[in-house]
């Protein structure tokens, strides 16, 4: 082979360099595209999400507003602490916290070891007092025979006067000894009815039907009615509370309770349940001032039981004025510091998958704290308490625990 052949087989050195530059420029590129993908997600996931405080829009429940603000307690109408009406050492307690009872149901039993021998006796004594009876009506009837024979032999002259009367004597003596047992046989029964009840007291029942909240003594305790409270005596065995007789008391200051009236509206909000409103009104004034703290009683009613209500929770109440709004116009409350003016425009900030939406509404009266949104906020989302005017439309916000 030639070297003219040969040189046709080498690699033209233009032609390499060219080849060569064009690879720089690809990777150069390539880096390029990659720097401005990773500053974008920088840019776009990098900052940190801002740390936001969040209220929960809720319904209102009317359009009145509040003229007075108080708070107080969830307290039942009804509640007993069950005792044992005699002392004794209890048995067995049949019942929990948090259980169901009915009117009369078994609590707990004392120990009525005593309280029976007491019946039975008390059974034996009216039994002698029957047998007693029995045999005086049998000497009764025998005397009566015996006066009939001394006055037929008194009629003949058989007999002197002084035996028909001591027959008479006989006569009268067993009537009167009768009429003195069958006395004693009724106060023998009046014996066992108390004895009977003794052991009855023994048993201890619910007074109505409710919910078992504390339960304050256990088996082989002491029990007693009239103690103190002192030593190692129980006075109580359980308590139970009417669930349905649940209402809310307050103490409202005597230079504000001419805004309360008996079936005045109430919104009622439990410390547990914020952000639950519950319709209630006022059940009745209490005719009397406490001189000490210079208030007035007042209980409140709910318009619906739930079991969430329970007794002893904390509530704070709003006493409403005016007329319910019976428009139909839906209505939400937010806090005030929620809205933020956008020159002629409120706007809030709702979070939304993590971020905040910037969203027009329009907004009604103030309403204590709270303002309504007539307009742009459905019942139950969130929206940024307190937007700060850096917070932007579409920024990643984590809600502050």
């Amino acid at each position: 082979m030639t070297d003219k052949d040969l040189s046709k087989l080498s690699i033209d050195s233009s032609r390499r360099e060219k080849r060569g530059a064009d690879k720089r420029m690809v990777v150069a590129a390539t880096s390029i595209a990659f720097v401005v993908v990773v500053v974008a997600l920088v840019f776009t996931f990098g900052k940190r999400a801002a740390r936001v405080s969040v209220a929960t829009a809720r319904e209102a429940s009317s359009a009145q507003s509040a003229v007075l603000n108080a708070s107080g307690y969830v307290t039942p109408q009804r509640r007993a602490t069950v005792s044992a009406k005699t002392t004794g050492k209890i048995k067995e307690v049949l019942i929990d916290e948090g259980m169901r009872v009915t009117a009369g149901q078994i609590l707990a039993r004392l120990d009525d070891a005593d309280a029976l021998a007491a019946e039975r006796a008390a059974q034996a004594q009216r039994l002698v007092a029957v047998a007693a009876l029995k045999d005086l009506e049998v000497r009764l009837a025998n005397a009566r025979r015996t006066l009939e024979r001394n006055r037929g032999l008194r009629a003949g002259d058989f007999v002197s006067q002084e035996a028909l009367d001591n027959a008479e004597t006989a006569v009268e003596s067993y009537e009167a000894q009768i009429a003195l047992a069958r006395e004693s046989i009724n106060a023998a029964e009046r014996g066992v009815d108390i004895a009977s009840q003794n052991l009855e007291n023994c048993t201890i029942r619910a007074p109505f039907e409710g919910i078992i909240v504390s339960k304050d003594a256990q088996p082989g305790e002491m029990v007693s009615p009239i103690s103190a409270g002192g030593g190692y005596t129980r006075t109580g065995i359980a308590t139970v509370v009417d669930m349905g007789s649940l209402e809310v008391e307050v103490d409202v200051s005597e230079s504000y309770i001419a805004r309360v009236k008996p079936g005045q509206r109430v919104e009622t909000v439990l410390d547990a349940y914020p952000d639950w409103r519950i319709p209630s009104a006022v059940r009745t004034v209490i005719p009397t001032a406490d001189r000490q703290k210079a208030t007035v009683k007042v209980r409140i009613r709910f318009d619906e039981l739930d079991p969430r209500i329970l007794p002893d929770m904390g509530v704070k109440v709003s006493f409403l004025e005016g007329e319910p709004d019976t428009s139909g116009t839906a209505t939400v409350l937010i806090p005030r510091e929620a809205v933020r003016g956008d020159g002629e425009q409120s706007v809030v900030f709702v979070v939304r998958d993590g971020r905040a939406e910037q969203r027009a509404v329009r907004v009604g009266r103030e309403r204590g704290t709270d303002i309504e949104v007539i307009a742009g906020l459905r019942p139950g989302e969130q929206v940024v308490n307190e937007p700060g005017n850096d917070l932007d439309d579409g920024e990643r916000v984590s809600p502050r625990q």
